[in-house]
């Protein structure tokens, strides 16, 4: 019904173009956000808020910015919406001549006369008010439109994303910069919805959001996966024989780990819940690797051992 309703208005406004001569200019709103009348809505708002951040008053240093900045927005106060859309779609690709259009009898007189003042209601222009009327603006406080979201990267040092940090993101509406906490246990991918730090609205339309991605820096002592940490550990030949309790890092400090005998090198220790914290805690994974002293500080130890040991590592392999 809705769409009917416009629709009618639409053939009213176009009755009155061809009986008083108005000369009218006819708006292209696909053509303004640069879309094919095929176009998904998704396509539209993507189009409409990359435009829009392009020929922002506050940001664009072009001497139209404004100007565009008015006709991107009305596209897409007709293209967004499926009632208005539908009904400007109806004009089809013969429109100058007035070729898809019956108005039903009586009509153009009630349509009345053209409007002159040049430009709309609302920032509108006279176009859009004829097609859709004054009202065919957001209901309420006139022509206000929310501002589209933004997104950002945040980079952080893998000790930040295991205590929490804040960074400066630029600001939305005002331009000013604005700190953002990133809480501890921030990981790869995680999202944060900053609101209000978006886009600026239109008119009395609310500022858009900000989504800000976080990204952990590498770091040369440990891997992250996730919320769990991985990282080699050395240890001697006598502490992987015959056994241990030796001093290990985490990101929270030193702790004891007792290592078993005759560990191999290679061997991992999980310690649970040492990796990055969270609603489940991360994991540390530490690899043992066997590090072999240098011959000048050992050397005659490794001699004693090669003549008296049995030991044959490659005894079990084949060719």
């Amino acid at each position: 019904m809705i769409v009917r309703t416009v629709a009618f208005a639409l053939e009213a406004t176009f009755t009155r173009f061809f009986l008083t001569g108005s000369g009218m200019e006819f708006k292209d709103y696909y053509k303004t956000l640069g879309v094919p009348r095929s176009a998904s809505p998704d396509e539209i708002k993507k189009a409409y808020r990359r435009l829009a951040r392009m020929y922002h008053p506050d940001v664009s240093t072009e001497a139209d910015a404004e100007a565009r900045f008015k006709e991107v927005n009305e596209a897409n106060e007709v293209l967004s919406d499926r009632d208005k859309r539908s009904a400007y779609d109806r004009l089809g690709a013969n429109w100058r001549a007035g070729q898809d259009f019956r108005p039903p009898p009586g009509w153009a007189g009630r349509a009345g006369s053209g409007n002159s003042r040049g430009a709309g209601v609302d920032g509108f222009s006279d176009f859009f008010e004829s097609l859709f009327g004054a009202r065919g603006a957001r209901a309420g406080a006139g022509f206000q439109t929310r501002g589209a979201d933004r997104s950002a990267i945040a980079k952080i040092t893998l000790d930040q994303a295991m205590h929490g940090t804040e960074v400066t993101v630029s600001g939305g509406d005002n331009g000013a910069g604005r700190r953002v906490r990133i809480p501890a246990g921030a990981h790869n991918g995680l999202r944060l919805r900053v609101r209000g730090q978006g886009e600026p609205g239109v008119g009395a339309g609310a500022p858009g959001d900000l989504l800000l991605e976080v990204r952990v820096l590498p770091d040369p002592r440990y891997r992250l996966d996730g919320r769990d940490l991985h990282r080699d550990l050395p240890i001697t030949p006598w502490e992987a024989a015959l056994g241990s309790t030796i001093e290990a890092p985490t990101l929270q400090g030193m702790v004891h780990l007792k290592i078993p005998p005759g560990t191999q090198s290679g061997k991992v220790m999980r310690l649970k819940g040492r990796g990055l914290p969270g609603k489940t805690a991360g994991d540390l994974f530490l690899r043992l690797m066997i590090e072999v002293p240098p011959v000048d500080e050992a050397g005659a130890w490794y001699e004693e051992m090669a003549r008296t040991s049995d030991f044959q590592p490659r005894s079990r392999l084949r060719p």
